[in-house]
């Protein structure tokens, strides 16, 4: 058996915090391509080289390699996980190029300065890969069709200025005479990027803006697509891990490992920090043996970072969330919003909770690890940000980041869940596994242990105050949070500052209420949490958006009359939340009969979340006692739109996973175990209860927003809205399936 430990001081200090690391270049050179950043003949992996400095994005050969059948191979700052960011890239890039999205082939970048394009770093999330690279992107086409029109001109001793292009050619209309982009990949590769370049007018566009189907849809739909689990290399063995149960825990004595070690396919069995593993000649033999061990855990040492107390319970937790007393740290104030609640003629108040939430992605954590005969480490990895792994992984291996090779595969699943968790991802075991038994190694998760070692969504509360005039119209409105913030948690905290992840959704509302204070008290979560798909606004816009339907009822004001008057300046949420009033057939707020006989009302929230504005309506019944949602209506405005079927795909997306939170999702914790270890004891939402769901896209013109995120934070509170109509209990927790809900006669 070997003992195996991290001896990176980052590591071993249990230090989950991202951190700076040196950024490389990624250099070779194919001939007869406009290229800079592919697979070097003859090599088994991509050269790397010191890059010259230059501005992330504007190195057009970092990025584009035209091919000699005039296909273009593009190099994607950003990760694929089913958010369709490859095919955004082919439309941007395509359109500036003049080449078809359809004739792109599309894979992630490696590591390198080139492709930080969010102020100098990389990683995929927050919405925030399109509207952070769009103008960056289209520039970028523009420059390497500059470079191919200065090419097309040398070759037919033609001016530039009588030069024209269309899709994958280089025209001479003067002399009839053509050039396929391919067959000038390799003079334009040696030119000089242009400095300054003319952008297509947006009423020429042809395919930014329209429904482009999606590069990678052929692929999955026959299986073809390659994720991380797929990943096979010569020579590989096996791997497969136990846990300790609560996270600081350190494997002991192991009763039988000798029976363990002589079971058919074994090769070796290893300690890890937290864990115990199992190297096998199948997954399934390794899984079968380490689920045999029997292992003795040792406690954590007093002071072990983030370790699971004993008698953590999730109750006891939303206890003290509750139970912890205080105006807090302000973060937005407008107004006094304490002396309009002393002088108001009504005060409304109620506390609002939400649970942990797992991630629940379909792919399972996996990684491979192959130890190379120069020195480096190559890794295949599901991740969000290729250089912060880099960094961590060089650390765990005790070598330089430059001689860590990082492939980053399509991502089975998004959600926030392949961020830099250290304790969260295979990766440092399949190092140190690898490294021991001198070969690679491919490690997998069971969802067991996935369960038990994902970061969770924050648990939070809310208290809520509204005063009320004598006419029943807010003036003043006053929030306090408390809890923790992912943000916070993973880059840092400032005791005097509020983390902004813990309210947004609270704050920045844009209701034109005179007083407002939000605020948060903070909390320390004993879990390791981390970002959620939506992150604060997922269970924040809950809070606000069903305590402005209570504010509402408490004036006798419809809440859905009540927001479009308090948005009567604000032209483009108000005329937003008239389209998903139009959209669902014009508002009504209910009780009313459906056609098929079931008492259903609706309910209606705003958000404003990653750039981008939404107002969703959602139509529930109750049956048994449970909520059954029918209908879910979404008017987005997300700016500027790329692709109009990726953003429907998307909001499809996040009406489904806000469904399943609001109706279903809950983590809980008893004596520091998670009671949910798979899907069979952590419901999700299932297809027959999937609601039909309509999306109406109005394109504003403001700044481009995001659009992976923003359909779901609207899908809770409109809901939760709902049910408010039809039951006797107002819902302030989540989910609603803990809730019987008793219908209200008449």
């Amino acid at each position: 058996m070997n003992q195996i430990q991290i001896h990176a001081a980052a590591n071993a200090a249990g230090d989950d915090k991202p951190f700076k690391i040196s950024r490389r270049g990624f250099l070779g050179t194919v001939a007869g391509a406009l290229v800079l950043g592919v697979t070097v003949p003859g090599a088994v992996r991509p050269a790397l080289a010191q890059a010259a400095a230059a501005a992330p994005g504007t190195r057009v050969p970092a990025f584009i390699e035209i091919r000699p059948d005039s296909t273009v191979f593009f190099r994607s700052a950003f990760i694929e996980g089913g958010q369709g960011i490859f095919t955004a890239m082919a439309q941007i890039v395509g359109e500036e190029l003049d080449v078809d999205p359809a004739n792109f082939i599309v894979e992630a970048a490696p590591p390198g300065p080139d492709y930080g394009l969010i102020g100098g770093f990389r990683f995929t999330g927050g919405s925030f890969s399109v509207r952070s690279s769009y103008d960056i992107m289209r520039k970028l086409g523009a420059s390497a069709r500059g470079m191919l029109l200065q090419a097309a001109a040398e070759k037919l001793s033609a001016p530039v200025a009588e030069l024209s292009t269309e899709p994958g050619r280089v025209l001479h209309a003067a002399s009839g005479r053509s050039l396929a982009y391919g067959e000038i990949a390799e003079a334009a590769a040696g030119l000089p990027v242009p400095e300054t370049v003319t952008l297509r007018d947006p009423k020429n566009f042809r395919w930014i803006g329209k429904p482009v189907e999606r590069l990678d849809i052929r692929a999955k739909s026959t299986g073809k697509a390659q994720y991380a689990i797929d990943t096979k290399v010569d020579g590989m063995l096996y791997a497969a891990v136990q846990h300790s149960p609560r996270l600081g825990q350190e494997p002991g004595a192991l009763a039988n490992e000798s029976e363990v070690a002589s079971r058919r396919g074994v090769h070796s069995v290893h300690k890890l920090p937290g864990a115990v593993a199992v190297v096998a000649d199948s997954w399934w033999r390794a899984r079968m043996a380490v689920e045999a061990l029997q292992v003795s855990w040792n406690e954590a040492a007093p002071g072990t970072p983030h370790a699971m107390p004993a008698d953590f319970s999730s109750a006891g937790h939303m206890d003290k969330l509750k139970a912890t007393a205080g105006d807090g740290v302000t973060f937005e104030e407008e107004g006094d919003a304490a002396a309009a609640l002393s002088a108001a003629a009504k005060v409304v108040e109620a506390t609002y909770d939400a649970p942990h939430l797992v991630h629940g992605q379909l792919e399972p954590p996996s990684a491979v690890a192959r130890w190379n005969a120069d020195g480096t480490l190559e890794l295949w990895i599901p991740n969000q940000a290729p250089e912060m792994f880099q960094g961590d992984a060089a650390k765990v291996a005790g070598i330089a980041p430059e001689k860590v090779i990082i492939h980053s595969p399509m991502l089975g699943g998004f959600f926030g869940r392949h961020f830099l968790y250290q304790s969260a991802n295979p990766y440092p075991q399949a190092i140190l596994l690898s490294k021991a038994v001198g070969r690679p190694i491919k490690l997998l998760w069971s969802r067991e242990e996935e369960f038990l070692r994902d970061t969770l969504r924050p648990m939070a509360a809310v208290r809520f105050r509204a005063g009320l005039d004598q006419d029943g119209n807010p003036t003043a409105f006053s929030a306090v949070a408390v809890g923790e913030g992912a943000t916070g948690r993973w880059f840092g905290r400032q005791p005097d500052k509020v983390d902004s992840s813990a309210v947004e959704g609270i704050a920045g509302k844009v209701y034109a209420i005179p007083n407002k204070r939000i605020a948060q008290i903070h909390v320390d979560d004993p879990a390791i949490i981390g970002f959620w798909r939506s992150v604060g606004h997922s269970m924040n816009d809950f809070f606000s958006e069903t305590f402005f339907d209570e504010m509402a009822d408490a004036g006798g004001k419809d809440p859905y009359e009540l927001r479009l008057g308090l948005l009567k300046n604000s032209p483009r949420h108000h005329t937003l939340l008239q389209a998903v009033a139009e959209l669902s057939g014009g508002w009504k707020r209910g009780p009313f009969a459906a056609e098929d006989g079931t008492r259903r009302a609706r309910g209606v929230a705003m958000a404003s979340p990653f750039g981008s504005e939404v107002a969703t309506i959602a139509e529930v019944s109750l049956s048994d006692g449970q909520v059954v949602v029918h209908d879910v209506w979404v008017a987005i405005d997300p700016g500027t739109v790329v692709n109009p079927r990726v953003i429907e795909h998307q909001v499809n997306s996040a009406v489904a996973l806000g469904v399943s939170s609001a109706l279903l999702e809950e983590v809980v914790y008893v004596d520091g175990l998670p009671q949910a270890r798979n899907y069979d004891s952590y419901p999700i939402l299932t297809p027959d209860r999937m609601p039909k769901v309509h999306v109406r896209i109005i394109e504003s013109g403001a700044p481009i927003g995001g659009i992976g995120e923003p359909g779901l934070p609207g899908v809770p509170p409109a809901i939760a809205n709902a049910v408010a109509v039809l039951a006797t209990e107002r819902p302030r927790s989540l989910p609603l399936s803990k809730t019987a809900f008793e219908a209200k006669q008449g």
